[in-house]
Parts: structure tokens; C-alpha cells; sequence
């Protein structure tokens, strides 16, 4: 049998997500998929709360394990990117996966030697520590609610069909009453999720840069 420990235990309830999502996701069901009673779990996490904690922790580590600092001559702006980036994508491995980080509690040396890397790269880019203190949760809090959005547009919590489909959604909405609404959505259920995240990345981004104080 596996030895259990709280990466173990993370790992089996990520793997579960696909099948349950967030809210289905139970102590009993996470012991019955690693074949041992329920009790065993709560040496390594005592509750829920504090599996979502370690489930969260998986996630980001699998996102940032292996980030250095930027390439000589590498834009701060595309760095920072690259960070928003990679979580984004780590989070998408599983559904809900936004939803298991959104308010965590995130305690690894990966996440401090992750936020050290970021407030020396903007200071490295004319940012005084106290500006640079304030972009890191700007972006992780974008990236977290970003996600959250889009993994919402699966449905898969719905039942009778996905209220998101972008031919439903559009057919619901009176084009000649509402033609700036029905562009808006047309837009946003139709388009690019890659380029909107982008888009709305660099937006912060610029206007982070627009309000630096020093």
C-alpha cells in the first residue's frame, strides 16, 4: 500500500475533480480512491479545508517548480506574463481547479522563493518594493477570478444543458433591442479565451506600469 502523506492525499483528490468537481469532492471519497478508511486521512489534513489547502499547493508547485529569474534582456512585462500564464494553464489541468486555489492557504517554499523572484524583477524594472508588493496579488487574483470564469463556461454543473453555449446565449439576447450587448457576448462566448486572458493581462499590466509611484 501507498505510503500516505499530505502530497498523496492531494494528488488523489486532484484526480478526482474531473469526476465530482469541487463540490462533490468528499474525505470519504478521497480514502475509498486510495483504498484506505477515512480516519487514516486526517493524520496528514484534518479537514476539508486543509485538503483544498494541500490541493492547492500541487497546483502551484506544478506551475512555478521550475521558474527562474528573467533572461537577460527578457521585458519584466513578458516575465510576469509568463507567470499568469503558467498558472492559468496548471489550474486548467482539472476542473474547478480556479476554484481549489480561490482562497487557499498556500504555505511551500515555492510560493516565497515565486513571490521573491517577482518583487526582485520588478525592482529590477524601477519599481520600489512597495509598488512591486502590490502586483503580485493584482495578478494571481486576476488569473484565479479569470479561470474560475472560464472553467464556469463548461456547465458541467448544470442540468439539461449548458446555459454557456455561445449559440444559446446568443439566441436568448434581442440583437435589434441590444445590438452592443449581443456584440459584447457574440465576443466573449465565441472568442479566444487564450487571446482574451492576454488581452486582459496586458491591460493590468499596462496600467500597473501607468500608476507605478517608484
Amino acid at each position: 500500500m501507498q505510503k500516505l502523506d499530505a502530497e498523496v492525499i492531494a494528488a488523489a483528490a486532484l484526480g478526482l475533480l474531473d469526476e465530482v468537481g469541487l463540490d462533490g469532492l468528499t474525505m470519504r471519497k478521497v480514502a475509498t480512491a486510495l483504498d484506505v478508511q477515512a480516519p487514516a486521512l486526517y493524520w496528514h489534513v484534518k479537514n476539508k479545508r486543509e485538503l483544498l489547502d494541500v490541493m492547492a499547493r500541487s497546483v502551484f508547485v506544478a506551475a512555478v517548480a521550475d521558474i527562474e529569474a528573467p533572461r537577460q534582456g527578457e521585458d519584466w512585462q513578458d516575465w510576469v506574463a509568463d507567470l499568469a500564464g503558467r498558472l492559468r494553464r496548471s489550474m486548467l489541468r482539472y476542473r474547478d481547479g480556479a476554484k481549489v486555489l480561490a482562497g487557499t492557504y498556500v504555505s511551500d517554499e515555492t510560493m516565497w522563493r515565486t513571490i521573491e523572484l517577482t518583487l526582485r524583477t520588478l525592482e529590477d524594472a524601477g519599481f520600489s518594493l512597495s509598488s512591486a508588493s502590490r502586483v503580485f496579488p493584482i495578478l494571481l487574483h486576476y488569473t484565479i477570478g479569470f479561470v474560475i470564469e472560464e472553467q464556469s463556461r463548461t456547465g458541467e454543473e448544470y442540468i439539461g444543458g449548458n446555459p454557456y453555449d455561445p449559440d444559446r446565449v446568443v439566441a436568448e439576447i434581442d440583437a435589434d433591442r441590444y445590438p452592443r450587448t449581443a456584440h459584447l457576448v457574440n465576443a466573449a462566448f465565441i472568442g479566444d479565451p487564450d487571446a482574451e486572458f492576454e488581452y486582459g493581462l496586458r491591460v493590468i499590466l499596462a496600467g500597473i506600469l501607468a500608476t507605478r509611484t517608484g
